[in-house]
């Protein structure tokens, strides 16, 4: 007779593979609802975002603030371009630096413009306990680690 007993409960890895599933599934539904609110896609909005936080900014200070490749910055940016949304230009110092700016129509773009959790996803967040948002803050942190890119090894868990 064999001594196996049956598991206690859930997997805890598959359940976080179903909950990153999730994830990735919300993501892609509000990136819809925004494209259709604002007409712009997740990226646009984002660089837009960003650009307007940092100032009139370099492409690799945008590409390090939204966490997406130069290369997929500069796309993104050759889109807003031509909708007329930002300017580049380049700096005076050293004309190998490009920066970007928003134009008024850039601005008019954000006003209003959702983001990426719904007003009442930030409302719950806002009302929790620092403590609660910084532990959760830790755990996603963790879990990108795990499904981001191998190029560089995760950083070793908080003390």
């Amino acid at each position: 007779m064999s001594d196996i007993s049956a598991p206690s409960g859930p997997d805890p890895t598959a359940e976080l593979v179903r909950s990153v599933r999730r994830i990735a599934q919300a993501i892609d539904v509000r990136s819809r609802e925004i494209a259709r609110l604002t007409g712009l896609t997740l990226p646009q909005l984002l660089v837009l975002q960003s650009i307007r936080a940092l100032g009139e900014v370099s492409t690799h200070a945008v590409s390090r603030d939204v966490s997406m490749s130069a290369p997929t910055v500069v796309a993104v940016l050759d889109r807003l371009e031509a909708r007329g949304l930002i300017v580049r230009y380049r700096s005076t110092s050293d004309r190998r630096i490009v920066h970007a700016r928003l134009t008024p129509a850039g601005e008019a773009a954000l006003v209003g413009a959702p983001g990426l959790l719904r007003p009442g996803a930030m409302r719950t967040l806002a009302g929790l306990p620092p403590e609660q948002r910084e532990a959760l803050a830790a755990a996603i942190r963790t879990v990108t680690d795990l499904i981001g890119p191998e190029s560089e090894p995760p950083p070793p868990p908080a003390p």
